[in-house]
């Protein structure tokens, strides 16, 4: 049997009962012995120099939007350092729109208007001068709103009379008119009305996308919107492993299509798969930087809004009782309090139904209250936070919740203490930086809780370093239930990444500047810098 001997190298395992090592024996991709290089017997086998750099397992990135991310580098870009006004936004759409025929759809992605000099988001009238002869869709960063032009709601179908569905709003004028911005799944009157790609075309861009995440040291992902329609999801992600895609892969499917469609079946929800399906998504209510989460108190300078809350406790538990029956998670997006306490109060007293893992995840968990956290531990819930949201979206949520209000959100300090299960994740992305998927910047946010242009963001809720790379390595495997990975220990895949600098031992405010030098799956080198 072919083995593999790392040595000389700094290795952070994220295994509690054995931190450090500096040497470890692969062999059919997993980890046979780990340990200090003193205590390595005479091994025959191939031999790989470390050069005294950091090692730490792979990057699983918890809550991940992998097809949204492949698409977006595609898309017009809304954001800094290319937008930063809605003039820079229509400029940029008119070029595309000069490149390419009439009524074809253009798609921007990333505004944010706590960043925009005009502070608000774009309306009809604007994407009109843009381009009035082809639909145009901008996707706010958040991922919860849209603005979009008179070509794309007249395809739509949007008037003035359309009503707005349910857990969504079409914002109006004065006259009633639909002024372009679609709110929560309002949105999808228009997204639902836009030519499909194909699922070829989708796997292929998965499959580009694997090596831009091992260049980042991401090993295993997830994908939190998974569909069934039109195009299935667990199909589009086998495919595209046939064309390159790497990283173990996990799907949370979108309780609205399983309703109509139950396609959950034994070998589907098998951990063992590369590709599987791992649990079931719903939405509580929407984002805090688009005014959208389901808060109490209500959002700064606005008592009348307190979000929009999109579930209700009977969804909540038809959805737990077909998770429970399939042996996978129920997942749910909250971030206001009102939204959290829903999940919470509406599972109190019931007994979860995996015996390895959370069976109920919350999802960004951004603002819980003192009795939501106190139940949640009790319960066994998770919670799966962004660091990455406080740091580069500051400005939304100091316009949107206050300075003091704004430190108290995402407290994982106070999460972790209690005894709550955290994983990290980017949701990238779904936030306003041009690499959201970088884990060095959520560990850096972590860690200093400062966002990216010196705010305090809440000096109290820090972690230490090591925490951070646990949350984000042994703790999203605890979560995300991946067979065998997020710890380097004897018995499991042998996936790690070897850094450029070592992340424990530069200074906080530099640790977004550590790269990824060689990434590792199953003991064989995947990216090299």
């Amino acid at each position: 049997m072919n083995k593999t001997i790392f040595h000389n190298g700094r290795i952070f395992t994220s295994n509690p009962d054995q931190p450090y090592a500096s040497a470890m024996v692969v062999s059919e991709g997993q980890i046979d012995w780990i340990g200090n290089e003193g205590d390595l017997a005479e091994l025959e086998g191939v031999r790989v120099d470390l050069q005294d750099r950091r090692v730490i397992p792979g990057i699983i990135d918890a809550h991940l939007h992998p097809l949204y991310l492949a698409n977006a580098a595609k898309q017009v870009v809304c954001m800094a350092p290319v937008v930063y006004s809605i003039d820079d936004m229509v400029q940029a759409i008119r070029k595309q729109s000069e490149s390419i025929g009439s009524g074809e759809w253009i798609e921007g992605w990333g505004y944010d208007e706590g960043k925009l000099t005009d502070g608000r988001a774009p309306f009809r009238s604007d994407l009109d001068k843009a381009a009035p002869d082809n639909p145009v869709v901008v996707t706010r960063t958040c991922g919860h709103i849209i603005s979009v032009n008179s070509r794309a709601l007249e395809i739509a179908g949007i008037t003035k009379d359309t009503i707005n569905p349910p857990g969504g709003q079409i914002d109006r004028d004065a006259n009633g008119e639909p002024t372009g911005i679609l709110r929560e799944s309002a949105r999808h009157l228009v997204l639902n009305a836009m030519p499909v790609r194909s699922i070829e075309e989708n796997a292929s861009l998965l499959a580009e996308l694997s090596p831009f995440l091992f260049e980042r040291g991401i090993t295993a992902i997830t994908d939190l919107m998974a569909l069934s329609k039109p195009i299935d999801y667990l199909d589009m992600y086998n495919e595209a492993r046939d064309h390159g895609l790497k990283q173990r892969t996990v799907l949370y499917y979108m309780w609205e299509d399983l309703k109509k469609d139950m396609i959950l079946d034994e070998h589907k929800t098998n951990r063992e798969n590369p590709i599987h399906i791992g649990g079931i998504k719903l939405f509580a209510d929407g984002s805090v930087s688009g005014r959208t989460a389901w808060v109490n108190p209500p959002f700064l300078g606005d008592d009348e809004n307190c979000g929009i809350s999109t579930t209700s406790r009977e969804e909540l538990l038809e959805a737990a009782e077909v998770a429970e029956n399939y042996g996978v998670q129920l997942v749910v997006h909250a971030m206001g309090e009102q939204a959290i306490d829903l999940i919470v109060d509406t599972f109190y007293g019931k007994k979860g139904w995996l015996e390895d893992a959370p069976s109920i995840r919350i999802e960004h968990a951004a603002m819980p209250t003192e009795q939501a956290i106190q139940r949640a531990v009790e319960m066994g819930v998770a919670f799966v936070p962004q660091p990455i949201f406080l740091f580069a979206e500051i400005e939304s949520y100091l316009n949107n919740l206050g300075a003091e209000r704004t430190k108290t959100t995402y407290p994982v300090k106070k999460m972790l203490d209690a005894g709550i299960k955290v994983a990290f994740s980017s949701d990238a992305p779904a936030t306003a930086w041009a690499d959201p998927v970088d884990p060095f910047v959520s560990i850096k946010a972590a860690v200093t809780r400062v966002s990216y242009d010196g705010t305090d963001t809440g000096k109290d809720q820090r972690v230490d370093v090591e925490t951070a790379i646990e949350l984000y390595t042994r703790a999203a495997h605890e979560i995300t239930r991946i067979p065998a990975i997020g710890q380097l220990k004897q018995g499991y895949q042998a996936d790690f990444i070897v850094l450029d600098k070592d992340i424990l031992e530069v200074s906080p405010e530099q640790i977004d500047e550590v790269r990824v030098k060689a990434t590792y799956m199953g003991g064989e080198k995947v990216f090299e810098k």
